[in-house]
């Protein structure tokens, strides 16, 4: 099982990530969604495309730009 831990909370947990460039991508369904909000900020991969980013909040502290998709 994989998992997405942050200040001791599980994120994201699934029995299949999809693996590029040594980073593990989970299936959106995967999320506690209660801990994701969506963030400003976007970049560009030539061969993944736009990317845009969620700002990750677990009990007041924020990690912001944390987690993308």
């Amino acid at each position: 099982m994989y998992q997405a831990v942050w200040n001791n909370v599980v994120l994201a947990e699934s029995e299949e990530t999809v693996r590029v460039e040594g980073n593990h991508y989970f299936p959106p369904e995967s999320l506690n969604s209660a801990y994701f909000a969506d963030a400003s900020l976007t970049s560009q991969c030539p061969w993944k495309g736009t990317a845009k980013y969620y700002t990750l909040s677990v009990d007041g502290p924020k990690n912001a730009n944390a987690a993308w998709y």
